[in-house]
């Protein structure tokens, strides 16, 4: 769909009397990002997924202040009101975690409950931000060097060497999602991280306890940077409560489908969204 400034490859499941939960994928992720857990989920919700700016098939038309957060935000928005939904559940993994935390903040009519998968507040200090900006920009480069799926499949298996990402490689799917995420393009995961990395975002944390939201908090237990990120965010944002799923890391909808999908069907509680 061709938006001002965007064309946004997005994919919606509408279902006749079931809620709609909005996923909004991670750095890197595309279109197809809860495949698996949406199968799970089978016909219990109505979905609407979507490529991020920079990512998979979707396309800035305008400049590269369009990559921003903020633009990206107010984006989704207009998307929601193009199909016509006027509320919905919202679901957001990292980046689009980041993400899905500005709208519940700066669009609360817009969500029932809001479901943040291994995300973050932003960086509270002017020193912490240009230090993740001259970070995101080095790794920024080493994107914009990548040539073929060689090489960025190279820089797949150092980026997923973090920490934060636990034990994930050994995962028997591993292989089939570095093979998802080949499909992007690396100068256009450039312009995201710059625009919208970390270091970019807009720091939510004095917005935090202005939260109306019913709000779930995720963190994989072998990812102990954002398990304390996360504790700190579960005392301030009001309505948020917080969970630490065994057996995954960073990236929990992948590395423990089942918890996951439990975990969304008993929180959204279809039958009483409110």
């Amino acid at each position: 769909m061709i938006l001002e400034n965007y064309h946004f490859n997005y994919s919606l499941i509408n279902q006749t009397d079931k809620q709609l939960i909005l996923f909004i994928h991670g750095f890197m992720g595309n279109i197809d990002e809860f495949d698996e857990a949406i199968k799970l989920l089978s016909d219990e919700f109505s979905y609407l997924t979507l490529d991020l700016p920079g990512h998979g098939k979707t396309q800035v038309l305008g400049g590269d202040e369009y990559y921003s957060m903020p633009n990206t935000a107010q984006a989704i928005i207009n998307l929601l009101d193009k199909l016509e939904i006027t509320k919905c559940f919202l679901v957001g993994y990292s980046m689009g975690g980041r993400l899905a935390l500005y709208l519940a903040l700066h669009f609360p009519e817009r969500f029932f409950k809001v479901i943040l998968e291994s995300a973050t507040s932003g960086l509270a200090t002017e020193a912490e931000r240009l230090e993740r900006i001259k970070r995101d920009t080095q790794i920024g480069k080493k994107l914009t060097r990548i040539t073929n799926k060689v090489i960025f499949a190279d820089f797949l298996s150092n980026w997923y060497n973090q920490p934060i990402f636990g034990y994930i490689k050994n995962h028997p799917q591993y292989e089939k999602m570095v093979e998802n995420r080949l499909h992007n393009n690396p100068q256009e995961l450039d312009k995201s991280l710059r625009f919208m990395g970390t270091g970019r975002q807009p720091n939510l944390w004095s917005k935090l306890p202005e939260n109306t939201i019913s709000t779930l908090l995720l963190a994989g237990e072998y990812d102990e940077k954002f398990v304390c990120i996360n504790i700190e965010m579960s005392k301030v944002c009001k309505f948020a409560q917080l969970k630490i799923i065994e057996n995954a890391g960073h990236n929990i909808h992948f590395e423990n489908t089942l918890k996951f999908v439990q975990i969304l069907r008993d929180f959204f509680n279809y039958t009483n969204p409110l």
